[in-house]
């Protein structure tokens, strides 16, 4: 069944309401990140599930329960749309694994037309893109990134607590890049990985991706492993041994980034040592000091919950209610926004 959205076209005129805030995250290339849930084929120790409650945890302590989904795919699109009129432009979907949810071809194949200088993105452990490729092919997605934090299937045991075989993964990588210009790779540095990270680089040198490793954001769901963390200087340092072709980013959101090239491939390094950016209510934040990310990403989860920051689950707005109106919809991010950068929450 076909579900009517609105077209995303030039940022919304309505009266009485301050969209600075909101219109400045776009600008600076924040990001809207619609999560389909927490359903995931596997289980990776540092999975975050988009502030909800991730896989893992709930796989060793039933209590701990993710939320009930409260979002059709109306639901989905309707607040995806009414957001990228009011100014957002890029959209990332996200999970647990987007591909195990029966939401995700209803929304993925219904986007509406993304307008100038918008783009959407899905985020996927890549295990089940073979078998969805046909439609897939035929959605708006501009890019796929794949999560490859392993490079055997003794590190891919290690992390994501999975008897798969990498070649599985490996093979999605490929099914992706049969359907889609662009694909990109992320990898989270951890000790179970660093003797591999190398491997990964090659990988993606090899077949022209783009590559982005990054430094683990710790939650409180992952405390219990923090130790595995690795940080991102020796992956600097050998990059600089491939090219001298480097320089940083630091777009206004979100955590600076280190940038390579190497024969025209961006590599990027999200590096803590560059800073982050906070806002408003970063000031007085009790938990400032373990962030690492900044302000960077609206989170919408599935049971209609929009969230500016991943450790703060008391900022989350629900927004269910207003799906009906999508001006007064907009109007409650835009004031939700514009309340957490002023730090009036």
């Amino acid at each position: 069944m076909e579900v009517a959205v609105h077209s995303a076209h030039a940022p919304i005129a309505t009266p009485h309401v301050d969209w600075t805030a909101l219109q400045n995250f776009a600008a600076l290339r924040g990001q809207l990140r619609v999560s389909f849930g927490p359903r995931c084929n596997i289980a990776c120790w540092f999975c975050h599930n988009e502030g909800d409650v991730p896989p893992p945890l709930t796989r060793v302590d039933r209590t701990q329960q993710p939320r009930v989904r409260g979002l059709n795919p109306a639901g989905y699109l309707t607040l995806i749309s009414s957001l990228m009129e009011a100014g957002l432009k890029r959209v990332y979907f996200t999970g647990g694994e987007p591909l195990t949810s029966p939401l995700a071809r209803p929304v993925l194949e219904q986007l509406p037309e993304p307008g100038p200088d918008a783009s959407y993105t899905l985020i996927t452990n890549g295990t089940r893109i073979r078998t969805h490729r046909p439609w897939l092919a035929k959605t708006r997605l501009d890019k796929v990134k794949v999560s490859l934090h392993y490079f055997s299937d003794e590190s891919l045991k290690a992390i994501a607590g999975t008897g798969m075989g990498i070649n599985i993964v490996l093979d999605g990588i490929e099914a992706a890049r049969e359907i889609f210009e662009r694909v990109e790779l992320n990898t989270l540095l951890q000790k179970e990985n660093a003797h591999e990270v190398r491997q990964i680089l090659d990988f993606a040198l090899e077949r022209r991706m783009p590559v982005q490793f990054i430094e683990l954001v710790g939650t409180d769901f992952n405390k219990g492993r923090a130790s595995s963390a690795v940080l991102a200087d020796g992956i600097v340092a050998y990059l600089r041994t491939l090219t001298s072709n480097e320089h940083t980013e630091v777009a206004g959101v979100g955590q600076g980034r280190r940038v390579f090239r190497i024969d025209g491939i961006e590599i990027d390094v999200i590096h803590r040592n560059l800073g982050r950016h906070h806002v408003g209510q970063c000031g007085a934040c009790p938990l400032r000091a373990k962030c690492v990310e900044g302000f960077w990403a609206l989170r919408v989860d599935h049971d209609g919950g929009v969230q500016p920051c991943l450790l703060r689950e008391d900022l989350r707005l629900d927004v269910k209610k207003l799906l009906a109106d999508p001006t007064r919809l907009t109007r409650a991010v835009a004031g939700h926004i514009t309340s957490f950068t002023e730090g009036t929450l």
